[in-house]
């Protein structure tokens, strides 16, 4: 998985793809930058050469000369064994119109297999059924992801916000904002029982200002129809979110922000000047971080959305941050644990496209197939199908 690999991201789908064969992967992490250590089959030499995924066979005395590097305490490597397919979901309407989502779009390239899964569907429990969900620009505030600032009266924007009302209705909740807060709460029980989490743009901002204003109101009336809540701020409870304490809401209308979570519209760096850092943890200590952090490069591209990047100061303790841009303060990927389970939280919206827009041509995959943006969305779609090992003390 170094620059010797002519296809990074359809190599996750061979992993997918023992899996769901019952056969376990060997994750070697730092090994080549990760590499994927498979028993040999005629079947498995085949897929790769159908998929373009390089690949090397190796002699038993190699393996083990490569275990035995991996052991030696003084190299920063370690082996993961994954040993079953994770069930994948993706939260998205089936009808997303112009709102193309970087997940969707590498699952499909790596064909990894997936369900779509919407607001009806949790809430009538089906969340369970799966390992692992992502969301996306998603807005979970009920307020339309803001769109009236400049997409208001589109076709598309309209016909969402009538689905999402329609829905509302079908369940008994008064507006959007109730049915999407009973939404968040349930996707927080799943990742609590044991469920992994991942969520980009505005998925991840969005989410944790739902859950933390719970018990007031933060939609103005254009959106649900009467005015927003005079002590709303006030009133938010970061004791519900995962990520995120002590923001500032950006309410009204007009403010194209939900929080001063996200800062990007604050630090507005040229796009030639943007990339973020991943940070290098001991594989032998901090695996977790490590085994999402697996890359053939250590700095990446930055791409803004409609949550690009996290102010620091702003997250909670016991955070981790794996990549950052320093220089700003920002927080570009972070992760931690909820209960049983865990979660991601990745800013911006395409790794490939810098200032991707409704309407914009669809990232085409085939041009990026190396790309390192888009291999961290997958070293977290595996990250569920490991045997970890007990943190070391």
């Amino acid at each position: 998985m170094d620059e010797a690999q002519k296809e990074h991201l359809k190599a996750y789908g061979i992993a997918f793809w023992v899996l769901k064969a019952d056969k376990e992967v060997q994750w070697l992490l730092n090994y080549r930058a990760g590499s994927f250590l498979i028993d040999y089959s005629k079947a498995l030499e085949d897929e790769c050469k159908i998929r373009g995924v390089s690949y090397e066979v190796v002699s038993d005395a190699t393996v083990s000369g490569i275990m035995t590097t991996i052991n030696d305490p003084s190299v920063n490597m370690d082996v993961v064994k994954l040993q079953k397919a994770p069930r994948v979901a993706v939260y998205s309407p089936k009808d997303k119109g112009p709102l193309e989502d970087a997940v969707d779009l590498v699952l499909k390239y790596a064909e990894i297999p997936f369900d779509y899964i919407y607001d009806e569907g949790i809430l009538k429990g089906d969340l369970p059924k799966y390992d692992w969900l992502h969301l996306h620009h998603e807005d979970f505030t009920g307020q339309f992801s803001k769109f009236g600032n400049g997409f208001g009266n589109y076709e598309w924007n309209m016909r969402n916000r009538q689905m999402q009302e329609d829905v509302a209705k079908k369940f008994g909740y008064p507006k959007v904002s109730k049915m999407k807060l009973a939404v968040a709460q349930k996707i927080r029980e799943f990742t609590a029982g044991g469920g992994f989490l991942f969520a980009m743009c505005s998925g991840a901002d969005s989410f944790d200002i739902a859950l933390a204003a719970y018990n007031t109101d933060i939609v103005d009336s254009e959106y649900d129809g009467d005015p927003i809540d005079d002590n709303a701020q006030a009133k938010l409870d970061f004791s519900q979110t995962f990520a995120f304490q002590n923001f500032t809401l950006q309410l009204g209308p007009r403010a194209r922000k939900f929080s001063n979570i996200d800062t990007r519209t604050l630090n507005r760096l040229p796009m030639q000047n943007d990339f973020f850092t991943l940070f290098d943890f001991s594989a032998k200590w901090d695996i977790v971080p490590s085994m999402l952090t697996q890359d053939h490069e250590r700095v990446i591209k930055g791409f803004i959305g409609l949550a690009t990047a996290f102010d620091k100061q702003l997250l909670k303790p016991g955070v981790t941050v794996m990549g950052e841009l320093k220089t700003e303060g920002e927080a570009r990927y972070i992760h931690g644990e909820y209960g049983k389970g865990q979660w991601t939280f990745y800013g911006g919206h395409d790794p490939e496209d810098y200032q991707h827009s409704p309407g914009s041509p669809q990232t085409d995959l085939k041009l990026h197939p190396n790309s390192p943006g888009y291999r961290l969305i997958l070293n977290n779609v595996l990250f569920p199908a490991a045997k970890k090992k007990k943190q070391k003390t």
